[in-house]
């Protein structure tokens, strides 16, 4: 059996910048500036999927981002694991919850079908690869790194 390299102060650190990263994350998406702002969170390589769509770099969250409504997301859990192999550790960060496109159901016309993806709630799951930002100011000792997204998986669930 092999040793992990990862501390208890690694996982605790970890999971301080997963929830801030979450918090940030779907702060942004669902904030007016999102078409500007939520591309900070990744770079030119960056990897995204959603849907089963592929999209790449900063200019593929901006087209995404451009063609689909306004949101509303309520994260209910998440998960986050650092992975080994760099200090401070590159995580893996899993997220579900709901989200609302459009302006909710009060926002769509009468007699609109529930199976209509504006204006409902719809379950989801969002997977991300954060990595250590290397442009970022160094960190001290149990302070939270910068990160941002390498890779980014997002599907409705159900």
């Amino acid at each position: 059996m092999s040793t992990s390299t990862l501390t208890t102060n690694d996982i605790v650190i970890a999971t301080r910048a997963a929830e801030n990263f979450t918090r940030l994350y779907y702060t942004t998406y669902d904030s007016p500036t999102r078409i500007s702002d939520l591309p900070n969170f990744y770079r030119p390589n960056s990897a995204l999927t959603w849907n089963g769509r592929p999209f790449e770099g900063v200019e593929g969250v901006r087209e995404l981002v451009s063609g689909i409504p306004v949101t509303k997301h309520e994260v209910q859990s998440f998960d986050c694991h650092p992975i080994p192999g760099s200090q401070p550790p590159s995580l893996l960060v899993t997220a579900s919850g709901t989200v609302i496109h459009g302006k909710g159901p009060a926002g769509n016309p009468p007699k609109t079908p529930r199976n209509v993806v504006h204006g409902h709630p719809r379950v989801f799951s969002q997977t991300f690869v954060l990595a250590p930002d290397p442009n970022a100011p160094p960190t001290k000792s149990g302070e939270v790194a910068k990160y941002y997204i390498t890779a980014d998986a997002f599907r409705f669930v159900g």
